[in-house]
């Protein structure tokens, strides 16, 4: 039985949830509450403003700091109780002046407002004492004004522990103690990497997003000096705080006539982050995550928290651009459907439904895939139908198809951060998935939790790693299996967990035969004697997650390494249970759920095969139709036709295929050859350069619609204002396009798609909008009453016996540098700017402190080449050349080059990528790629601004070190001595 903690709270009797739960927290559950501007739910204890004192068993406490215990006697109303709080509050008004009204953060949910009102104080003993300070608007996405702060201390919580970036602290040391940044920078100097976490967690307007600043309230568009008259004389007119309240709160009200508040999830990475979008007219106030959110919590990155410039730009599209020569003509919406419905039909008419290809978006919601493959499928007759999961995750699905049965992560962020030790395989995990990354930052900071990391470069978890290793490129299927059989040999495996769940071991054992220590370390890199290091640490662990990313994936072993992961976590029993599993990272917002609704050539959604005729007779029943059975062309199979003459139209939805296909200037070529070319997008983009025909979309924050995350995690978006003039959302597109082939399939909302995919789809079978509404989510696989599974596998695999199998391997090393091509080229994502940057490019906060793609060079490197920061290089591969500005830098070593994806223009890295692809599912192999070097200046400006995170010093710390307060001179605890 648990422990019974039994409270007594102003008489009243309380159980605890759990031995030392926070008094505070117990308090908030029963509702009895008490001042508390400093304490977060999400950040915890931080006990820097004294305003939650409490008596307990006749001493005064600070609630938020003290942990339950049996028999605790606590009083709240006492009049000494009360005094001690006053006097914790007018401490805080010394910092914080009271101008509710016409501040900008005055919204409804100002926590020093509120619980200034809710307390009932009228006037403060001590005056409002402005700082020496100025304000600091160096930053470009918020700005800090130390007159306003009161030293709460959350912004530099959130910073050290949550996002554990460790840019802010308080420094107690000076007269006039203030928030610093490093050591002691302005913002835009320093490691501050944009988050915003700062700014979403302030109790008040002293962290406030510059979007906010004077659009928000109907009185705060003023200059400094009328503002501050403003002030001056709302405190005259308004004789204590009643007033002032009641005017600001009938205020606040007003906003919310003007401000809509809608929930959104991120379009960036797959980490799926949701928070509340503020909107005035087509204006974007700010983004405000909520606790509620399940992936993320309060937590954003850069660009899902300020990253939204595109969706305004000037650049969107208005109108259908038809080709005309050798140029666009602007055309109406029903000219453009005649023309590209006619066009189609004669291809299908002469030449079959096989020379027809569509290519759905992982930016597009669910509903949109689930039309697009219908499209191809029910309208057109092909099974040609594929999404960027081909270029990056098809390995990984392919992998855990083979060996557990469902190609998605095991689990949920929550376990990976309960992980007691997480590998991270050619993942920049914390520039790719940033607040996925920060969950096992935190769990190795506080928890003691541990991470290796296996990587070519020294990013930032690789420094932060307890084990960092870089092993060759395309070696780690050897270092993987290499420590499995190691593990056998020391009999470390799990036998129970490969008795009970798990097949093929005889078969798998006798595999891994070829892969001894002293192989792999000479394939590899790593000495044997940490090879069996990593063995033990995996073989004993109490959990151990792998996560891996494109670093694995882009091989032309990419699935058998994927593969090899998921065996070693068979034999280490790390399936199904909590802390455990296997998490290939997806890198766009709904390239899990693109495939899983059936954008794919071999399955219709929910992964049922196109040649099961049991399945096929369920979607021709539903669509009324016969469809087809043979497997279909995937992306990098549709270019070879097209150059085959085999393929005559191809129908791009939100896709960049010009620039993110592998080898472009063949793709490019492809392009040329076809009939009819068709791009759907928000913008002309390379891609839509070439096409034929160009329809404007519409962004995520224009429709609804539903995405799935990394974690399998499905949740709603919601429109937070109507499609810019002249476009339309994806959905509405697909089905007018179908409707010009008389096709009606009338949808009236994205909902009713959803409907019918979870209608077919068992995977799905109880995905509901109602039972995502607001910030629910479900977890595939979703039963018909709503069951999902967040941790998968605690029951057995989804195979005939519930055991998941062993799949043998063997290794060949497929890829290395010459003598003329004798240096790599790796690529993989930055932290501000998103895969080809069509829409981070766009943002100008952005461009300022990561204006261009830069090459890394090994400091060895660029000794040997004569060269140094700012030079500029050409590299050329056998497809081709691409050129940009150096930056020599240790996160590389020796011959190793690192090239960002984040460009469209002369430095994009499929110029050099050529047409070998994973022997499995055709993803390129973008990561294999040698390269010779042609200096072309041999210095410059570096290509990474003074003002880039890059260039910062952080100072790491645990909180904000609140005993230095308490040991200054002018602080006593509130109350102290009174009874």
């Amino acid at each position: 039985m648990n422990e019974h903690t039994v409270v007594k709270i102003n008489g009243t009797e309380y159980l605890a949830d759990y031995p030392d739960q926070t008094l505070i927290q117990l308090m908030n559950k029963v509702n009895e509450q008490v001042p508390q501007i400093c304490y977060n739910e999400s950040l915890g204890p931080i006990q820097t403003c004294d305003s939650c004192i409490v008596q307990v068993d006749g001493e005064l406490v600070r609630a938020c700091g003290t942990k339950v215990k049996a028999g605790m006697k606590v009083q709240t109303q006492l009049p000494h109780v009360h005094k001690a709080q006053k006097e914790a509050l007018d401490r805080v008004l010394e910092k914080h002046e009271l101008y509710c009204t016409v501040c900008d953060y005055n919204n409804g949910s100002c926590e020093i407002h509120n619980t200034m009102a809710e307390f009932g104080i009228e006037h403060q003993e001590r005056p409002f004492q402005p700082t020496s300070y100025e304000k600091d608007y160096s930053g470009t996405f918020y700005r800090y004004d130390p007159d306003q702060c009161i030293l709460c201390g959350r912004c530099v919580e959130v910073c050290q522990d949550v996002q554990v970036n460790e840019t802010l602290t308080i420094d107690w040391e000076r007269q006039e103690p203030r928030v610093i940044w490093d050591n002691d920078v302005p913002i835009d100097q320093s490691s501050c990497v944009n988050c915003g976490q700062c700014s979403t967690v302030c109790p008040c307007n002293a962290m406030m997003e510059v979007g906010m600043e004077g659009e928000a309230g109907f009185l705060t568009d003023t200059e400094p000096g009328i503002l501050k008259s403003m002030i001056n004389l709302t405190k005259k007119v308004e004789t204590g705080y009643g007033p002032l309240f009641a005017v600001s709160d009938s205020e606040a009200a007003m906003r919310e006539e003007t401000i809509k508040k809608e929930k959104t999830v991120c379009t960036y990475c797959g980490v799926g982050c949701s928070f509340d979008v503020w909107t005035k007219d087509r204006q974007i106030l700010k983004v405000e995550p909520s606790a509620q959110s399940p992936a993320n919590g309060i937590s954003t990155c850069i660009k899902g928290k300020f990253g939204w410039d595109y969706v305004n730009s000037e650049d969107r599209l208005q109108k259908p651009l038809v080709r005309r020569g050798d140029h666009f003509e602007e055309v109406e919406w029903d000219e453009a459907m005649q023309y590209v419905v006619d066009r189609m039909k004669k291809i299908l008419a002469e030449k079959g439904p096989d020379h027809l290809a569509f290519i759905a978006s992982s930016k597009a919601t669910n509903e949109e895939s689930y039309l697009m493959q219908k499209l191809a499928r029910q309208v057109i007759g092909t099974n040609n139908v594929d999404n960027c999961s081909r270029y990056c995750q098809a390995p990984a699905t392919k992998g855990l198809f083979r060996t557990v049965g469902y190609g998605g992560d095991s689990g949920s962020i929550d376990d990976l951060g309960d992980s007691k030790l997480v590998i991270t395989i050619g993942s920049n995990t914390a520039e790719s998935h940033p607040v996925l990354a920060s969950r096992i930052k935190r769990s190795q900071k506080l928890l003691g939790h541990k991470l290796f990391v296996f990587d070519l470069r020294k990013h930032e978890m690789a420094k932060r790693a307890d084990r960092f290793y870089q092993p060759k490129s395309g070696t780690d299927l050897v270092w993987l299996s290499a420590v499995t059989k190691y593990i056998l040999d020391q009999g470390w495996e799990d036998k129970n967990f490969l008795n009970d769940w798990v097949n093929g071991f005889d078969e798998y054992r006798e595999s891994l035969e070829p892969f001894t220590l002293a192989y792999a370390s000479d394939l590899t890199g790593i000495p044997q004697e940490e090879l069996k290091q990593v063995a033990e640490e995996v073989a004993t662990s109490e959990s151990v997650a792998i996560c891996w990313a494109m670093g694995v994936t882009q091989h032309m072993l990419g699935s058998d390494t994927s593969t090899a992961i998921s065996n070693l976590l068979l034999i280490t029993g790390n399936y199904g249970k909590p802390g455990t599993g296997a998490y290939p990272l997806r890198g766009h917002n709904n390239v899990q759920g693109c495939s899983d609704f059936g954008s794919m050539p071999n399955f219709f959604p929910g992964y049922e095969s196109t040649e099961d005729d049991e399945v096929r007779a369920r979607y021709e029943k539903a669509w009324g139709t016969e469809l087809p059975k043979e497997t279909g062309m995937d992306n990098h199979e549709m270019i070879e036709a097209i150059h085959d003459g085999e393929l005559s139209m191809m129908y791009v939805m939100g896709e960049d295929t010009g620039i993110v296909d592998a080898n472009i200037n063949y793709v490019t070529a492809a392009f040329e050859k076809l009939d009819l070319f068709i791009v759907q997008d928000l913008f002309l983009t390379k891609t839509a350069e070439y096409a034929d025909v160009v329809l404007p979309a519409s962004p995520s924050l224009e429709k609804d619609g539903t995405f799935t995350n990394t974690e399998r995690r499905i949740q709603r978006l919601y429109k937070s204002f109507d499609p810019l003039e002249g476009t339309k959302p994806d959905w509405e597109i697909i089905q007018l396009m179908a409707g010009y082939f008389g096709v009606d399939w009338g949808y009236e909302h994205p909902s009713e798609i959803m409907a019918e995919a979870a209608g077919l789809a068992p995977l799905f079978a109880g995905v509901t909008y109602e039972r995502l509404e607001g910030y629910n989510s479900l977890q595939w696989p979703v039963a018909e009453d709503g069951t999902d599974e967040p941790l998968l596998f605690t029951e057995g695999f989804p195979f005939e016996d519930k055991k998941a199998k062993l799949y043998p391997l063997t290794y060949e090393l497929m890829y290395d540098t010459n003598e003329e091509y004798d240096l790599h080229v790796n690529n993989g994502r930055l932290l501000e700017h998103f895969h080809e940057g069509n829409m981070t490019y766009r943002t100008s906060g952005i461009r300022r402190k990561t204006p261009n793609a830069f090459i890394e060079v090994s400091e060895e490197l660029a000794k040997e080449r004569g060269i140094e920061e700012g030079a500029e290089v050409k590299l050329i591969s056998e497809s081709g050349e691409a050129t940009g500005q150096v930056t020599v830098t240790d996160r590389v070593r020796g011959k190793e080059i690192f090239l960002p994806l984040n460009s469209n223009g002369k430095s994009a890295i499929n110029y050099l990528t050529d047409n070998r692809v994973d022997k499995d599912t055709d993803t390129p192999a973008y990561k294999e790629i040698a390269v010779k070097m042609k200096v072309l200046k041999k210095k410059g400006k570096s290509p990474i601004p003074k003002n880039n995170h890059r260039n910062g010093n952080p100072v790491p710390q645990i909180s904000v070190k609140v005993q230095k307060k308490w040991q200054r001179e002018d602080y006593t605890f509130p109350g102290k001595g009174a009874h």
